[in-house]
């Protein structure tokens, strides 16, 4: 018998849900608090490299995945007129028989994790969150937003880059701007459109995009950072429009959608980690609440749900919950999740500072080569 019986999961991003669908079809009463009202309608578009797609068949469902995403197997690297440069393979991280990669709405894959969360028997909680955690030797009281309180045997913060429950446990690690930000729309798609193709040049560091769907994609311009807390949406359309105009091809057809889209997207890129181990006491940090790293490497989805199949592997099969779980979870997670972080963070360092000799394509082989390898 599993050394838990209920589980507290705050956050009901990828890696909450997935764990919360691990723990629930194992036996465990499992509660998910998520503070926005609409637990499956957060985001826009999402790039799942294959090591994600071997956690999400793990989880039962790949199917419904690969029905909705768009699938390829390819990068295409393009000028900024839009000529194609290279087509390169890409690497199927997730095995032989799983694509390299799948674009896909993020709001899609929330409501899938959603579905299959409740179906395995785990209450899922929109508008609620923590107030305060009080722990004991033997679980953790909370006190949620709406007044409740409950005991848990385990509390799991899954709660993002600026995640509370990180700050309520007394763990003062911060994410790092790297000092580049990022446009994004969320668009129809051209027919020419069928994989992720990327332009290093022009006026910005990265110009690409990526299917998500039948009809849709999502385009995004990565240039320097810049302050944008009191930019309209009428402003963050005219500057991705504006940006836009360096380059050609598919972009052409992209433009005139900007304006009218009504959603253009503007963050930093930042970085995170948390050295181990990523608990205390009985309450643990998964996902970007522990790691997170700017999107060069499409890596941030992928290390979290492997760390929900690795932290329900541990609290399945442990005896007892103690300081001796967590570090084990900590030392199977940490290296994989550091040098991915790191490699992340360089790429975007080579670019901003220049660097015309970095070894890009022998960092994306080492890394593919390690997420290759099963967590």
């Amino acid at each position: 018998m599993a050394a838990v019986s209920n589980v507290l999961i705050v956050g009901a991003g990828t890696s909450g849900l997935a764990l919360a669908i691990l723990l629930a079809r194992a036996g465990v009463h499992v509660d998910v608090a998520e503070i926005k009202h609409d637990a499956d309608a957060l985001g826009s578009g999402i790039t799942i490299q294959g090591n994600a797609l071997r956690v999400l068949r793990e989880l039962g469902v790949w199917e419904q995945v690969a029905k909705l995403g768009y699938a390829f197997d390819s990068l295409g690297m393009r000028a900024p007129d839009g000529s194609l440069r290279a087509e390169i393979p890409d690497v199927r991280t997730g095995g032989p028989d799983l694509p390299a990669t799948i674009g896909m709405n993020r709001p899609e894959l929330a409501a899938i994790l959603v579905g299959s969360a409740r179906a395995a028997g785990a209450r899922v909680l929109p508008g609620l969150t923590v107030r305060s955690l009080t722990q004991h030797r033997d679980g953790a009281e909370v006190l949620f937003s709406d007044g409740g309180s409950a005991r848990y045997d385990v509390v799991v913060g899954a709660d993002g880059i600026r995640s509370a429950t990180r700050r309520m446990i007394g763990v003062d690690a911060e994410p790092v701007p790297t000092g580049m930000g990022i446009w994004r729309i969320h668009t129809r798609r051209p027919a020419g459109v069928e994989r992720t193709d990327l332009v290093y040049g022009g006026p910005c560091f990265i110009a690409g995009y990526c299917p998500t769907g039948p009809d849709t994609m999502y385009a995004y311009l990565v240039e320097r950072a810049r302050a944008h807390d009191d930019l309209t949406e009428r402003d963050r359309a005219a500057h991705m429009t504006e940006l836009s105009r360096g380059y050609g091809g598919v972009w052409d057809e992209i433009r005139p959608e900007i304006a009218v889209s009504g959603r253009v997207n503007y963050t930093w890129f930042e970085s995170l980690l948390v050295e181990g181990p990523w608990n205390r006491g009985r309450v643990v940090l998964i996902g970007d609440a522990a790691h997170a790293c700017p999107p060069t490497l499409a890596q941030g989805a992928a290390q979290g749900l492997e760390d929900a199949l690795v932290l329900a592997e541990l609290l399945l099969a442990a005896d007892t919950v103690d300081q001796s779980l967590f570090d084990a979870f900590t030392a199977r997670r940490f290296e994989r999740v550091r040098t991915v972080v790191e490699s992340s963070v360089t790429l975007a360092r080579w670019q901003l500072d220049g660097v015309r000799d970095a070894d890009v394509p022998g960092m994306m082989r080492r890394v593919s080569a390690l997420v290759s390898e099963a967590p």
